[in-house]
């Protein structure tokens, strides 16, 4: 193609070269797909920098305020972040972004602590009926279950079962030791970036595995909240039931 073909042109001939699913996308929709796509590619590692919207511009023959649209909507998702002077960067799970953004439980006076955890057991299995509808899994792939107390200043308050597909985290639980920071972990140990999670809220009764567990009575109330983590490409890769003592401490959400 003539290098003198003007910009505009350029769009139309990429765009009319494509599927048509994708023609009838946003310029910068396109945008965001191939750099959402090298995110989950890990082309750009975590605490890393992309190229400027310049070089992308350049590259995706878009304009650079395409590039920054599509930037700003990864910003907003919390999947790219900015830094005064020196660029866009690949987020990472540090404790402050698993704080702030995957952990809701408080304490009634509003502190949030990441809390340190105890694993009680770990095990790859096959896993069940319900397991495999939450993480989208066939009948018989494998999984890796294992279940945590959490303590807040040394005190137990939650008790969770987490499942992860194996394929994902080979080794994990058997050559590698749960670690307290599981999204950080993820990421850094296995290339996996948890992107978003959906919650539910329901109110169960402790049983007595739990109430030993949490100093509780037996049928005492808990806060359930069934989490199903996903990575950037929307598919499910954690499947986490956590029942919450809220006796000193309260689940915040936070909107807007």
């Amino acid at each position: 193609m003539d290098q003198k073909t003007p910009p505009d042109d350029l769009v139309s001939h990429r765009r009319a070269r494509a599927p048509k699913k994708l023609r009838d996308q946003p310029l910068y929709q396109q945008v965001d797909n191939t750099i959402r796509r090298r995110l989950i590619d890990n082309v750009w590692k975590p605490g890393e920098a992309i190229p400027s919207e310049m070089q992308l511009a350049a590259e995706m023959n878009v304009s650079q305020g395409t590039v920054r649209k599509a930037l700003n909507d990864l910003v907003a998702e919390n999947l790219l972040y900015r830094r005064q002077g020196l660029g866009t960067f690949v987020s990472e799970h540090t404790e402050h972004r698993a704080l702030f953004l995957f952990f809701s439980i408080v304490g009634d006076e509003g502190a949030r602590l990441l809390p340190e955890s105890r694993v009680l057991d770990c095990a790859e299995d096959i896993v069940t009926p319900k397991e495999a509808e939450r993480l989208q899994l066939a009948p018989s792939e494998m999984v890796v279950r294992f279940r945590r107390v959490r303590f807040f200043d040394e005190i137990a308050t939650i008790v969770e079962t987490i499942t992860l597909p194996l394929e994902h985290f080979p080794g994990f639980g058997t050559e590698v030791d749960p670690p307290n920071n599981l999204f950080r972990f993820y990421q850094s140990a296995y290339g996996v970036t948890v992107a978003k999670a959906d919650e539910q809220l329901t109110a169960v009764s402790a049983t007595e595995e739990e109430a030993l567990l949490l100093g509780i009575d037996a049928g005492a109330p808990l806060l359930e909240i069934d989490r199903t983590a996903k990575m950037l490409d929307e598919r499910p890769v954690e499947w986490r039931v956590s029942h919450c003592d809220t006796t000193k401490y309260r689940y915040v959400a936070e909107r807007g």
